[in-house]
């Protein structure tokens, strides 16, 4: 037999062999959906009670129900957004996206919380969850006192007016197809926010108050700039008179002139009606010039709040560490300690163990890589989640240290004899 023909029947064979795996794997695929399919006919009761109890199991929705502070306009408990990833022919929930994985702070009214991070830490989740445009996995929101995911029908209806967002892209974010008079003015005529006879007057003022002329309201969105695109999200969100507004990164996709005025009319509208804002950013020096708390996330996790001069001045998380090292300092001779973190951010559909910053932290023990991290108030007001600051945490680390030691030099013993 010659090389050729050699060759070619090895190729044929792995061909076949590749084709008969293929087909057992379609089979393997089959069979358990067939057993599926069946155990569903014979009691579909049972199964989807055994599908619900899964679930729960994996989001665990515990917490303990908050006491309403009436300082606070916004209190969140262990909030958790959780997507379903589906696979297979009949879709089925194979495993979950944590983008939440519950986060607890508190908003006192007529103030600013920052949320900052890197993306894809579930800061837009985070806001979008609260607003209930997304249905919460686990958690409670108390807006007011009242738990916002247990309102239904006119109760939701009515309160939707007062919890608003303005959305990162002003330009995919209103309709190219209305006039700027009719976007702002829409939802005033849905939720009957004044009377008829007052409606052109209310958009008006609205609109001037949010620097934008009255002859702008027969003009669509494309004949503005890109920073009056967002002076009418803001007017469309403000025309509700709302008490509460979620700001999506209101200012990252305009220049630094524009970014200024945005964040001074935010200022001035807050003073004037009384706002309370959460406001989401990347740029950390716009979050310390607008806000008065600020909340650090990591994939899905809080793992520091504070006030903010306090958090600027005194980080303590190492992440938080890291992030605050990469703000720049408008000094040529300032030499900056630049942190950089080392590796990728771990999936959201599987995280670490333990802590999740453990993968990419300098400081990483060994209690860090099996134990999750307690919140810890290290100062009044000043929360951080780490190991660091948790003397039982910190003790345990010293017993697991001492029994991997023993276990690497028997290790060792074993292989020298």
């Amino acid at each position: 037999m010659s090389n050729t023909d050699f060759k070619k029947e090895s190729t044929s064979s792995s061909i076949g062999i590749s084709i008969k795996k293929f087909f057992s794997k379609i089979g393997l695929i089959l069979k358990k959906a067939f057993k599926s399919v069946v155990s569903f006919f014979k009691n579909p009761v049972k199964y989807i009670k055994i599908a619900n109890e899964k679930r729960r199991a994996v989001i665990n929705d515990v917490y303990t129900p908050l006491v309403h502070n009436p300082e606070n306009i916004l209190e969140v408990n262990k909030l958790k957004m959780y997507f379903p990833i589906k696979a297979g022919f009949f879709k089925r929930t194979v495993g979950y996206v944590k983008a939440v994985d519950g986060i607890s702070f508190n908003i006192k009214k007529g103030t600013t919380m920052g949320l900052v991070g890197e993306s894809g830490c579930g800061k837009t989740t985070a806001g979008r969850t609260i607003l209930r445009l997304y249905e919460r996995s686990g958690g409670q929101v108390l807006f007011d006192g009242e738990d916002i995911n247990k309102l239904k029908g006119k109760k939701l209806r009515a309160k939707r007016p007062e919890l608003q967002i303005v959305f990162q892209d002003p330009y995919s974010s209103l309709s190219p197809r209305l006039p700027v008079g009719e976007i702002i003015g829409e939802a005033v005529r849905e939720h009957k926010i004044v009377p008829k006879d007052q409606y052109d007057e209310y958009i008006t003022k609205t609109m001037e108050a949010c620097g934008l002329q009255e002859y702008h309201k027969d003009r669509y969105p494309h004949e503005f700039s890109g920073g009056q695109r967002q002076r009418i999200c803001i007017a469309r969100a403000l025309a509700l008179d709302p008490k509460f507004i979620v700001c999506d990164e209101p200012v990252s996709a305009l220049d630094v002139s524009i970014q200024a005025q945005i964040i001074n009319l935010l200022k001035d509208l807050q003073e004037k009606f009384g706002l309370t804002y959460l406001f989401i950013s990347h740029d950390l020096s716009v979050v310390e010039h607008i806000s008065d708390t600020v909340g650090v996330m990591y994939l899905g996790s809080m793992v520091e709040f504070a006030p903010t001069k306090i958090l600027f001045k005194n980080p303590k998380h190492p992440y938080t560490e890291a992030l605050f090292s990469a703000i720049p300092v408008p000094d040529p001779d300032y030499k900056m300690k630049r942190i950089i973190l080392e590796g990728n951010i771990p999936s959201p559909a599987n995280p670490p163990s333990g802590c999740k910053f453990h993968t990419r932290c300098r400081m990483c023990m060994e209690v860090c890589k099996s134990c999750v991290p307690n919140v810890m108030e290290i100062e009044p007001d000043h929360f951080v989640v780490c190991h660091l600051f948790d003397k039982e945490a910190l003790e345990k680390n010293k017993e697991m240290e001492k029994e991997l030691k023993a276990k690497t030099e028997t290790k060792s013993n074993l292989t020298e004899e």
